[in-house]
């Protein structure tokens, strides 16, 4: 075994691992997606079942995680459990789609979002005319929402280039921030909001629901978009996956850490929610402007116009939380994929100072940044978590491939449920993936584009004679 990989430790404990999921799991999700949630199924406690749906969605695929996690708790995370379940190229197609949709797509839409929010509470001070970038003019335009958008990226990948054990505290701080202000939002609409508890009864219609595809609202399909958006907000519940060879005692805290994390924001995000139909009714709700969010009209019912300026620095915060814990865990996938030859064999060596795999963080940012440069918010969330589908339903399938080939070896964690609920999880996979091409195309095959960009590489790193996994059993 090489001094590179001797050199990722186990640094990461069971308060830290929470955090890597709390932080990364709230983001700007839970404080924008009710509102276009309303529009797509028409009625707040149909949003609430979304909510919970999403959740139990979340909960099922983390009961599936930790078994396998606690099983093989490598550096890597889904990249070792394809490679181990499904063969090399399973395990690449993973790794392409993390590291090119869903870490950097999510990674460029916090940074996009928490330029947004600091725009809105500095008062609209990073408005105004785009720069050229180029010589005499000529260059591309880009507007200092945008290049704010990239310091974060970067500002954040340099933090994540410190020790893991920094990254781990780092995230602490952040998490507990944020469930605060989570739950601070619910419990100040509840004490000093006035409210009616019939608007759950309300429905929707009327309201402007601006940017919202008619293809989206209602039925099956309005449904599917709502879940997507929810899937968005709980995106994060397996982020601290890829980190599982550098958490302590992993066959202990790993279960705890994926169930732990889970159902301590299923409870919160249905609280805050109850709370914004509580204080507005539906109608209200879908006609918030989407350039504005719902929390920050909740808030101004009984703040006032300080809400605004608030809330934004609230979202600010929070987004930051969220990029910060995804481009923690994000660079170990990058990392296992160039060790076994499958990526660029620069990004397989691990800093001796940190004894973090810094060119993985470095690369991520630089391809999280192109996309920032690319795409919209919504366009950007929803094509990550439907390039995140496919291989949530294939890790969860590996559970049972290893209930039969590594039948003898030691567990710490049994899956709840088993097999009912890796089942339903997979199905549920599924059919979302199949939704999501009737619902948003354009993000469907967005995804499909970028996974079919990969094969090509995957040939050259074949034919050039890539060694085989060396960790492989």
């Amino acid at each position: 075994m090489s001094a590179t990989r001797q050199e990722l430790v186990r640094g990461l404990g069971l308060t830290g691992g929470v955090a890597v999921n709390v932080a990364n799991i709230i983001g700007t999700g839970v404080f924008l997606k009710t509102r276009v949630m309303t529009c797509n199924v028409g009625a707040p406690l149909g949003v609430l079942a979304v909510w919970l749906a999403a959740g139990l969605f979340a909960l099922a695929g983390a009961l599936c995680y930790a078994e396998v996690a606690a099983l093989l708790p490598e550096s890597g995370g889904g990249y070792v459990f394809l490679r181990r379940a499904y063969g090399r190229f399973a395990s690449f197609c993973f790794g392409w789609m993390e590291f090119g949709i869903v870490r950097a797509g999510g990674q460029a839409a916090l940074a996009v979002g928490f330029a947004i929010f600091l725009n809105v509470a500095l008062g609209g001070r990073l408005d105004g005319t785009p720069l050229q970038l180029g010589p005499a003019g000529r260059g591309p335009a880009v507007g200092l929402i945008t290049l704010v958008a990239l310091a974060a990226v970067w500002l954040v990948a340099l933090l994540n280039c410190a020790s893991v054990a920094f990254g781990g505290r780092a995230s602490t701080v952040l998490a507990t921030l944020k469930v605060a202000m989570v739950a601070g939002i619910g419990v100040a609409a509840f004490g000093y909001g006035h409210g009616d508890w019939s608007h759950l009864a309300q429905s929707a219609a009327g309201g402007s629901c601006e940017g919202v595809r008619m293809s989206a609202r209602g039925g099956v399909t309005g449904f599917g978009a709502a879940m997507l958006g929810a899937l968005w907000a709980y995106d994060g519940w397996n982020n601290v996956t890829p980190l599982a060879g550098e958490v302590r005692d992993p066959g202990r805290n790993l279960p705890r850490i994926f169930l732990g994390s889970t159902l301590l924001v299923i409870a919160l995000y249905l609280f805050v929610n109850s709370a914004y139909f509580y204080l507005l009714a539906p109608v209200a709700v879908a006609g918030v402007a989407a350039t504005s969010s719902l929390a920050t009209e909740v808030l101004r019912s009984f703040v006032g116009p300080a809400a605004v300026t608030l809330m934004a620095a609230g979202l600010v915060l929070s987004s930051f939380g969220a990029l910060h814990a995804s481009v923690f865990a994000g660079a170990r996938v990058p990392f296992a994929m160039a060790r076994d030859g499958l990526f660029f064999r620069a990004l397989a060596v691990v800093a001796p100072r940190s004894l973090v795999p810094v060119r993985g963080v470095l690369a991520q940012a630089g391809w999280a940044s192109v996309l920032a440069l690319s795409g919209t918010f919504d366009t950007l969330t929803d094509a990550s978590i439907f390039a995140g589908l496919a291989f949530h339903a294939l890790i969860a399938g590996s559970l049972f491939v290893f209930r039969r080939t590594l039948a003898g070896a030691p567990r710490s964690y049994h899956a709840w449920g088993y097999p009912l609920v890796p089942a339903l999880f997979i199905a549920a996979c599924v059919a979302l993936t199949v939704n999501t091409f009737i619902a948003t195309p354009r993000q469907a095959l967005l995804g499909v584009a970028m996974l079919l960009a990969g094969l090509p590489c995957y040939a050259y790193w074949v034919r050039a004679g890539a060694a085989a996994p060396a960790s492989a059993a």
